[in-house]
């Protein structure tokens, strides 16, 4: 059934007061942000040989600000999805703060990533698979104007795109000249961003990690391995559904569950065959696909039970039909997780780049108001 536990009640509490000040907030225009210190990294990445030449390949870019009055001890490492780069936190086409600039103000330090093959962090066609085009009807259906194609049942309720969204209208325009391509081979995607992550994780120490989309896929395999140094996870509609996509039921996208590269299940299970699974006979409600589950008794992922996690889906994405799956699926295994649905604490309208959306700073205000509740302890 759709996930209605005690943790989504709380997290729902939670959220509702803190949109409820936040919408008063946002109508103030903001003070100087007062950096301390600012610069770039790379993380990750190894030589290969390439025609008698030494390439580098798998490492990450990871852009930094260390706020003036910094009031939290633990940074938060943005990771952006498909098609996407940093820019996505560092601002929104239309001129207005990003959430880096929102965490940066609550007195977070932010690691801002671009992934391996993507932005800053070159792509090495003779070692990654091949890239993904950037399509514009794609872009304009998905990402920026879906209530004008509706290919979804909750496409209809998106209002908060800060433009036109389509070609020709400068802030389109702005966000278009944004996007990259992107590796298509997903297994690959993981593991290279996996173990960029980690490096990074290594070098700056402890962190929340903040994924969207393609990035949640991430963010699992990460705390996976090192839990100690995880201290939260913020995953903005993450990659899913688990095991297949909806649509096309014939291929395990993610075999392993949330993720196409193994996790630490108990009991063990060395190959992702080894994890029975079903799929709903119907839907928890209406416009719902039908999930996928492992068959009871299930596993359990007992090292992501160490890290808090919410999960946020915005009311008019592709990802309103399918997050409560991903949420079901880590409940299932164990995990407690904060199911947020925005549309349920007033936030509505949203699609799938929340972060550049018109409420962007509500959004935010959700994050670190459930990360003030879950890491006490993280503050200074």
């Amino acid at each position: 059934m759709k996930p209605t536990s005690s943790t989504k009640l709380s997290g729902l509490a939670l959220a509702l007061v803190i949109a409820a000040v936040s919408a008063t907030a946002q109508k103030t225009a903001p003070g100087p942000l007062v950096i301390a210190r600012q610069g770039y990294l790379f993380a990750g990445g190894t030589y290969s040989t390439v025609d008698g030449r030494q390439v580098m390949s798998g490492q990450l870019y990871a852009e930094f600000q260390i706020p003036a009055d910094r009031r939290h001890r633990w940074p938060v490492v943005m990771v952006h999805g498909g098609s996407q780069s940093g820019t996505n936190f560092t601002g929104t086409p239309d001129g207005r703060e990003g959430w880096a600039q929102f965490f940066l103000r609550e007195g977070y330090a932010v690691y801002v990533v671009d992934q391996p093959g993507r932005g800053r962090a070159a792509y090495q066609a003779d070692l990654y698979p091949p890239l993904g085009r950037v399509g514009l009807d794609g872009t304009q259906e998905r990402f920026v104007a879906p209530a004008r194609y509706n290919q979804w049942p909750q496409a209809r309720l998106h209002t908060q795109w800060p433009g036109e969204g389509k070609p020709g209208d400068p802030i389109f325009d702005q966000f278009y000249a944004s996007q990259m391509p992107s590796i298509r081979e997903f297994t690959f995607q993981q593991r290279v961003n996996r173990d960029a992550i980690l490096e990074l994780l290594e070098q700056i120490g402890p962190a929340i990690l903040l994924t969207h989309s393609q990035s949640g896929a991430f963010g699992w395999p990460v705390a996976d391995a090192r839990p100690d140094l995880v201290k939260a996870i913020v995953a903005v509609e993450p990659n899913g559904p688990p095991f297949f996509q909806d649509v096309a039921v014939d291929t395990r996208a993610r075999p392993w569950g949330p993720t196409s590269v193994p996790l630490t299940y108990s009991p063990p299970a060395v190959d992702a065959s080894e994890l029975a699974i079903v799929r709903q006979e119907t839907p928890d409600g209406p416009d719902l696909v039908r999930c996928w589950a492992q068959k009871e008794p299930a596993r359990t992922l007992p090292n992501l039970q160490k890290v808090p996690i919410v999960v946020l889906t915005g009311e008019a994405s592709y990802h309103a039909q399918y997050d409560h799956c991903t949420v079901q699926l880590l409940e299932q295994a164990g995990v407690q997780t904060t199911f947020i649905e925005l549309a349920d604490i007033g936030l509505r309208g949203n699609g799938h780049m929340m972060m550049l959306e018109k409420n962007n700073l509500e959004i935010a205000a959700v994050m670190t108001g459930w990360l003030d509740k879950v890491l006490p302890e993280g503050k200074e």
